[in-house]
């Protein structure tokens, strides 16, 4: 995965205007969420996989920009097929329904479908969050994997122990976050 800064830096400012409109629905602070719009563009993502517990997100939006922005796909697994609904009423009213695909399920069972991912982001409040990072199909020529609701001292050594032995992929932790605040 090349870097882009171009891809990158235009993420980046459409991450903060549409964040800025989800904002009014509180679901979440939209707190580093530009960073990651701008890491996944700049990476040229094409393919981008977000398993979460809470339906769209600010972190949503910032994935579907860099998807938008790179020509990709985001591919969102909800765990209920209502948030399914819930979701795709929001995305058409914000011109993002081409980029982002919604599936449900257990993401354990879900995740089988999706080959060479290259940007991952994974909610650490799902129960199986180790099993689903072992089962996922990282792209061989270079994945990022984003573990997001980390808890500092519980979550990091087993997300990256499970990691490890997966090819071209390296684990560093980036103080960012409320968690880290």
């Amino acid at each position: 995965m090349a870097w882009s800064p171009q891809d990158a830096m235009k993420a980046y400012p459409q991450t903060l205007q549409l964040c800025k409109v989800q904002n009014d629905h509180k679901l979440s602070e939209p707190r580093c969420m530009e960073f990651l719009s701008a890491l996944a563009a700049g990476k040229r993502a094409r393919l981008m996989v977000q398993v979460t517990a809470e339906g769209i997100t600010p972190l949503t939006i910032a994935l579907a920009v860099a998807a938008k922005q790179t020509g990709g796909q985001l591919v969102c697994i909800l765990q209920q097929r209502e948030q399914v609904e819930k979701s795709r009423a929001w995305l058409m009213g914000n011109d993002l329904e081409d980029v982002i695909e919604l599936d449900y399920g257990n993401p354990c069972e879900v995740i089988d479908k999706y080959m060479s991912i290259d940007f991952a982001v994974i909610d650490l409040r799902f129960e199986n969050y180790l099993r689903l990072s072992k089962m996922m199909n990282l792209n061989p020529t270079g994945s990022v994997v984003v573990a997001n609701n980390l808890e500092p001292v519980r979550d990091r050594v087993p997300l990256f122990e499970a990691l490890k032995g997966k090819r071209r992929l390296e684990c560093v932790t980036l103080p960012i976050g409320e968690e880290w605040s």
